[in-house]
């Protein structure tokens, strides 16, 4: 039995308070229509709390896009998995490439921050993608599958996740890998979660991040192993982002 579909906005650093009426645009339309994928965004952290307020009772969950592994401390201008929770969290995105690559984050410590956020009750949505350097090397399938290896920890034997494949190069690009690319490393990510998490590992949607709009979505979403969207940009608009909510069924 195949997942059910996660289609999960990342704002990054975009969106203001006014931005919550698309929020509540998406949410009144799955109202008016559910959706086959489960749905969530993941606003800024000086969104969380309001976003979640505002899409109480609704079918739309709230993320966040990054937390430390800790659960307090002094660690100033960050946020642990339990004030993402406190805040109405419900998921987390966690090594994202934009976090591995302008702040230096590592397997490791990825993998300490889906402790952290196991610890808190929240469902992390794990990231692992290869560069153009990478791809172009033919590394692809290797850089990947060792990040799913160091960044998952074995503590998610049983647990909700899922992971989210995105290629570096694809991501704001406008380019996106081939379905035969994505189809490939899809594949191989599964093969890694299931040897290692048995069960919980064939049941993890593997989401596909890097460049996703309407135009695509169909197209991608009905791909071997692509079990959902990781969107950026396409995810601000519910006129945008709806689209590619109702392609995963």
């Amino acid at each position: 039995m195949k997942p059910r579909p996660l289609i999960a906005g990342n704002w990054k650093m975009n969106g203001l308070a006014a931005s919550l009426g698309e929020a509540r645009a998406v949410a009144e339309a799955l109202a008016a229509e559910p959706a086959a994928a489960s749905v969530a965004l993941c606003p800024s952290a000086t969104l969380v709390a309001v976003m979640a307020k505002t899409l109480e009772g609704s079918a739309v969950l709230v993320g966040g896009q990054d937390c430390r592994a800790e659960a307090s401390g002094a660690y100033t201008g960050d946020i642990s998995p339990e004030q993402l929770k406190d805040a109405g969290a419900s998921l987390v995105i966690l090594g994202h490439s934009e976090r591995r690559a302008g702040h230096a984050e590592t397997d490791e410590l990825v993998a300490a921050k889906v402790g952290g956020a196991l610890r808190a009750g929240l469902k992390p949505v794990i990231c692992v993608g290869e560069t153009l350097e990478e791809r172009e090397a033919g590394w692809a399938i290797a850089v990947v599958t060792g990040q799913v290896e160091d960044s998952l920890p074995q503590s998610l034997a049983g647990q909700d996740f899922a992971v989210a494949y995105e290629p570096v190069w694809a991501i704001g690009s406008g380019l996106t890998p081939t379905l035969d690319q994505i189809v490939e490393v899809h594949t191989a990510i599964r093969s890694v979660l299931v040897r290692r998490f048995g069960a919980s590992g064939l049941a993890a949607p593997i989401l596909y991040g890097g460049s996703v709009k309407p135009a695509n979505a169909v197209e991608i979403l009905a791909a071997s192993e692509v079990g959902g969207a990781l969107v950026g940009g396409a995810s601000l608009k519910a006129a945008d982002f709806l689209p590619i909510i109702r392609a995963a069924g």
